[in-house]
């Protein structure tokens, strides 16, 4: 057995410029922020981002970070269009991959079993396979003969995601309503690391929640990293719900402005105690 704790800069260390990484959660819900911001805080770029998007691939976006994007929308959930990814979209700052949701998990699925694709009947038809002209079909070598869409494995170099609860081990757990894919993340990357709200003794899993969220075992997770409301602005249900009025101002404030309030302080306290100080001045 080996703990496998770590902080965020740690994690980041690991990273390097022009790396596929892939980033758990859904949307604006449960992503793991704390390990994007200590991306933005080192120099690291060019790299091709995966992910089910929201507010992880606008900071990234707008910081300049991605060379390729691969996903089937990035959404805040309450706000229908991430605003900084449709900045950087708009403009050309990257190439884009989009695919339909249902392709994109199944992508997922190939890189996690090691396979090179896996032929899949979303997308024929639809406008997927002209904007992504590099897709190819498959005949079945069946007696049916059916054509189907080969999607390929999304492998990637890394994987974050974040998680209600972990042990040093790497084994984690969702407690909200949905485990968002994190653990087909997991296991397509060749290394992946958890944030969770809280890491517990391993025993405390199971009293937990039912052996069905206990989502992500240690033999796919390379590190364990404790951020309390690392997910912040994203939701992280049960533990808390999306930081409304924070997104809100996220959204509608220039990128220059936010990142020199909230993202030059230098670590994840630092941020922390700037979005306290924001929410005081509003009441």
């Amino acid at each position: 057995m080996t703990d496998k704790t770590m902080t965020p800069d740690e994690v980041v260390g690991r990273l390097r410029s022009g790396m596929t990484v892939g980033i758990g959660g859904w949307g604006s819900r449960r992503k793991p922020m704390a390990l994007v911001r200590a991306l933005l805080r080192s120099e690291i770029t060019d790299l091709t981002v995966i992910s089910y998007g929201g507010p992880d691939v606008g900071l990234l976006a707008a910081a300049g970070r991605i060379r390729k994007l691969v996903t089937p929308f990035v959404t805040l959930d309450s706000i229908p269009l991430e605003p900084h990814y449709r900045a950087a979209r708009e403009s050309g700052a990257f190439a884009l991959t989009e695919l339909d949701e249902a392709m994109f998990m199944w992508g997922l699925h190939a890189a996690a079993n090691r396979l090179p694709f896996l032929p899949v009947r979303s997308g024929l038809g639809s406008d997927v396979m002209r904007v992504n002209p590099e897709l190819r079909t498959v005949t079945s070598p069946y007696a049916d003969g059916e054509e189907f869409v080969a999607v390929p494995a999304l492998r990637m170099d890394a994987a974050l995601v974040h998680l209600n609860r972990a042990d040093r081990l790497g084994n984690a757990q969702y407690l909200g309503p949905d485990p968002y894919f994190d653990d087909l993340f997991c296991e397509a990357a060749d290394a992946a690391y958890v944030s969770c709200e809280q890491i517990v003794e391993t025993a405390e899993l199971s009293k937990s929640g039912p052996p069905q969220s206990l989502l992500v075992s240690r033999h796919s997770v390379t590190g364990v990293v404790e951020t309390p409301n690392g997910a912040h602005f994203t939701s992280c249900a049960p533990d808390y719900g999306r930081d409304e009025a924070f997104q809100k101002l996220y959204a509608t404030t220039p990128w220059p402005e936010f990142a020199e309030r909230f993202l030059s302080g230098g670590s994840e306290h630092a941020y922390q105690s700037a979005v306290q100080a924001w929410h005081e001045e509003q009441n």
